[in-house]
């Protein structure tokens, strides 16, 4: 977990394993310290990604995901060039829009703010490595994983010190 939001908890949402819920002047209080790798405003609310802690994981993992919006990827594009971005698109607007309503947890108002800015989250498609249709959540989340997989398994990424190499005895 690597992220804090000043918003208010979603029903079924737990502290410190969704998000670290805070308040806005323990957010900039850790924004002025330089705790956040990246932050943003979104729908009035506030986002950040732990320098900390994700510089721990990366230390002791061969690689990581973030849950993040546009705004925070292409914040982090910047710092972490060679990371793999993927872009998750709804099917469509409508799709997107009963998805919301489903959710329960929008009005009227900050449904349309939401679909706006879904717009301008949608033209940066472009700044992404990879693309997945969220259609079904399985299908998606196995896309997700061949993604993953094969970036591994690029010859670029393959680290010398990781290889195994076996000596075969052929004396009889």
């Amino acid at each position: 977990l690597f992220r804090s939001t000043t918003r208010e908890k979603r029903p079924g949402e737990i502290d410190g394993k969704d998000y670290f819920f805070i308040d806005k002047s323990t957010f900039f209080k850790m924004k002025e310290d330089g705790e956040f790798l990246e932050w943003a405003e979104v729908h009035g609310n506030y986002y950040a990604t732990s320098k900390k802690i994700l510089e721990e994981t990366l230390k002791e993992s061969r690689g990581l995901v973030l849950d993040v919006d546009v705004q925070g990827a292409l914040n982090i594009k910047k710092i972490y060039k060679n990371a793999i971005y993927i872009f998750i698109l709804p099917p469509s607007n409508e799709d997107l829009e009963k998805r919301l309503k489903k959710r329960g947890t929008e009005s009227k108002d900050s449904l349309e703010i939401r679909l706006k800015d879904a717009q301008w989250e949608i033209s940066h498609m472009k700044d992404f490595d990879y693309v997945i249709v969220n259609q079904e959540i399985e299908e998606s989340t196995n896309q997700l994983i061949s993604v993953l997989v094969a970036e591994q398994l690029k010859r670029e990424r393959f680290d010398e010190s990781s290889r195994c190499f076996f000596k075969i005895n052929m004396n009889f």
